[in-house]
């Protein structure tokens, strides 16, 4: 495992744009989540928002991966790719926008209801908030990263859903993807030690059913296994020696 990258204050400034930048690309898109609309078209107004900020996606070419951003539907967890699905009332929609501003990577996510939910798809989106707020509570110096994905995995689990094991949450910078991993579980193979400096993602992806996924045909679009719905939410965060700072904020109030 290599070791954990410490920002900068200069970077962590750059970090704090592209979160900026991430986050009101985030509330535009969300908003704009209606019946009948396509994933596809989901897709492009993300591709637009990013490039009026001035920014480029993180995730378009990122491995290959061929769209602006994530959008995975009710029974798919992440790393959904737009098309020409159009979205139904009710459905849940998971939305993770990445974006490159000045070299570093802002990284959210959230899941919206499209158009209304069911009192199940809304209970299943408040745990996974609450999970998200508490795992983030814990991103401070001389805590671990097992204190994190312990945190997440209490409150999911004491609501009687599940806690997806093969993805997880992960350290970002220049890079989508850095370390250490930040599992939403407690990760027996052992734990990183967070330091001020490291910025990481976190985003429980949490199910209805069982936790097992599956990898569609597609090979990127991730599912649950059982079909039942998933919901998805993510910061990027900063550890520094005291409060944790969430770095995917802007000037409004918090979405989630």
């Amino acid at each position: 495992m290599s070791k954990p990258i410490l920002k900068s204050p200069s970077e962590i400034e750059s970090m704090r744009r592209a979160g900026g930048i991430a986050m009101r690309v985030l509330r535009r898109a969300s908003a704009a989540v209606t019946p009948g609309m396509t994933t596809g078209e989901l897709d492009a107004l993300v591709g637009r928002l990013i490039g009026e900020f001035g920014a480029v996606s993180a995730f378009r070419g990122y491995r290959g991966f061929p769209a602006e951003c994530c959008i995975s539907v009710n029974e798919g967890v992440i790393h959904g790719i737009g098309d020409s699905r159009r979205l139904q009332f009710g459905d849940l929609v998971k939305l993770d926008i990445g974006v490159r501003f000045e070299g570093f990577v802002g990284d959210v996510a959230i899941t919206v209801p499209c158009g209304g939910c069911s009192p199940l798809g809304q209970k299943l989106m408040d745990v996974t908030i609450r999970a998200l707020r508490e795992g983030i509570s814990f991103a401070r110096p001389g805590k671990s990263t097992n204190d994190i994905g312990r945190a997440v995995q209490q409150v999911v689990e004491s609501a009687g859903f599940g806690v997806v094991r093969e993805f997880c949450g992960h350290g970002v910078g220049r890079s989508v993807h850095e370390e250490p991993q930040v599992p939403n579980y407690v990760d027996r193979r052992g734990a990183v030690r967070l330091r001020a400096g490291m910025t990481i993602a976190i985003e429980p992806m949490v199910t209805v059913g069982s936790p097992s996924v599956k990898l569609l045909d597609d090979q990127w679009t991730v599912v649950t296994q059982d079909r039942q719905p998933a919901a998805h939410f993510e910061h990027t965060v900063l550890v520094t020696d005291g409060e944790p700072e969430i770095l995917t904020r802007d000037d409004l109030p918090p979405l989630y």
